[in-house]
C-alpha cells in the first residue's frame, strides 16, 4: 500500500478544516494550505501561499509531494467572468505547481448546487430553474459559471498527468469555521443569538417555495466522508457527486425548531421576502455589546454573517432537493440528520465562545 499524503487546498474553510480533521483522524499525512492559518491544527502541516502567485506556490510546495488534492478553496469578485478568470486560474496554478513532482494520484473538487442553478447573476432566476431533485448528469446552464471553469481546470491537468479526478455538489454546507463566505449556520446561530439578547421575533428572510417546500444542506463531516471514500474506491474515481445529508426537512419545520433551541419566538413567511441582510446591516454595536458581556472570542459580525448567501438560499422561487441515488450506488452510505447538524453546531459554538 502506497502511504496517502493529502493536501487540503482552502484548510481554513468550513469544508476545508472538516476535512482536515477526519483525513487526520484517519491517519493520513496531511497538509493545509491557505493565505492564512489562525491557529494551530495537532497533525497537521500548515502551508502559507497565495494561490494567485505561482512563485509563492513554488517555493511554498518545494518539499511537498501530495497523492491526493483537496480542492476547498474559492474567491468571491465582482462579477462572473471575474470569478471564473480567479477560480480557474487558482486551480491551475496548483496543479501546475505540483505537475513535475508526479506523485499526484488523485483530484478531488468542492463546487456546489450553482452547478445547477446558476451562478450568483443569475442564480435561480428564469431559465436557470432546473428540474427538482437536482441530479448529476443535469447539463451545464447556458450562463458563465466559475464552477464549470474550476472543473474544466481539472480534466486539462488530468489529462495532462494521468490522475484520476472527483467533484463533489453539496447543498448548503453546515459546519464550523470563523471567517467563511458562506456559512448559513453560524449567520443563523448569531441572529439568533441577537433576537434572544433583544427580545426580538427570528423572523424568516425567505421565499413561500423555501418555506413550505422540501429542501436538504450538508453538514461538512459528510462531505468529509465522501471526499475520503471518492478519492480511495475505485469506481467512483473520474466521477461527480451530490452530497447531502440523506434526510430532507421543511423550512417551516426546522425553524421552529431552531427558535426552540435559542428559546425564542419564530416569525414565518408572512407573504413577503424580508432579507436578513437587511435586518442585520446595523447589529455590529449590539453585537458588540453581546460579546463583550459574555466574554465572546469574536466581536466582528461580517467574521461571523453571510447574511447576503443566506438570503440567496433562503430566497429561491422554487423548493431544491439533492438526488442521492448515484452516490448510493456507487456505495457511499453515510447518513447525518440535519437537525442534529444544526444542533451539534450550535453546541459547538457556545463551548468555543463565539455565541452565548
Amino acid at each position: 500500500m502506497m502511504k496517502n499524503i493529502a493536501l487540503v487546498v482552502g484548510s481554513t474553510g468550513i469544508t476545508g478544516s472538516n476535512l482536515v480533521e477526519e483525513l487526520i483522524a484517519q491517519h493520513w499525512t496531511t497538509y493545509g494550505l491557505a493565505r492564512n492559518h489562525s491557529k494551530p491544527v495537532e497533525g497537521l502541516k500548515p502551508i502559507k501561499a497565495d494561490l494567485l502567485d505561482e512563485e509563492s506556490l513554488a517555493v511554498a510546495l518545494k518539499d511537498v509531494s501530495p497523492t491526493h488534492v483537496f480542492f476547498t478553496s474559492w474567491m468571491r469578485r465582482a462579477n462572473e467572468q471575474e470569478n471564473i478568470i480567479v477560480n480557474s486560474t487558482m486551480v491551475r496554478n496548483l496543479l501546475r505547481a505540483l505537475s513535475p513532482k508526479k506523485a499526484v494520484r488523485h483530484v478531488a473538487l468542492v463546487t456546489g448546487l450553482k452547478h445547477y442553478l446558476g451562478p450568483f447573476e443569475a442564480y435561480a432566476k428564469e431559465g436557470t430553474l432546473p428540474e427538482t431533485p437536482v441530479r448529476e448528469e443535469h447539463p451545464r446552464l447556458a450562463y458563465p459559471n466559475f464552477y464549470y471553469a474550476q472543473e474544466d481546470a481539472v480534466y486539462e491537468a488530468a489529462n495532462r498527468d494521468h490522475f484520476t479526478w472527483s467533484i463533489h455538489r453539496p447543498h448548503t454546507v453546515i459546519g464550523y469555521a470563523i471567517g467563511n463566505l458562506m456559512n448559513m449556520g453560524i449567520t443563523l446561530a448569531v441572529y439568533a443569538s441577537i433576537c434572544k439578547e433583544t427580545g426580538a421575533k427570528f423572523v424568516w428572510p425567505g421565499s413561500a417555495a423555501q418555506w413550505n417546500g422540501l429542501s436538504d444542506v450538508t453538514d461538512a463531516n459528510i462531505l468529509a466522508k465522501q471526499l475520503i471514500w471518492a478519492s480511495t474506491t475505485e469506481n467512483a474515481k473520474n466521477q461527480a457527486f451530490n452530497i447531502t445529508n440523506g434526510d430532507v426537512f421543511r423550512w417551516k419545520w426546522l425553524w421552529n425548531k431552531i427558535a426552540d433551541y435559542f428559546a425564542i419566538e419564530a416569525d414565518g413567511y408572512n407573504g413577503s421576502i424580508r432579507p436578513l441582510e437587511k435586518e442585520m446591516e446595523n447589529k455590529q454595536e449590539i453585537w458588540s455589546q453581546i460579546a463583550h458581556q459574555y466574554g465572546l472570542k469574536e466581536t466582528s459580525l461580517d467574521r461571523l454573517s453571510s447574511a447576503w448567501h443566506t438570503d440567496l438560499d433562503l430566497g429561491r422561487p422554487l423548493e431544491v432537493m439533492t438526488d442521492m441515488s448515484k452516490s448510493r450506488k456507487y456505495g457511499f452510505t453515510a447518513f447525518e440528520s440535519t437537525a442534529d447538524s444544526f444542533v451539534s453546531l450550535f453546541r459547538q459554538l457556545k463551548q468555543e465562545k463565539i455565541i452565548p
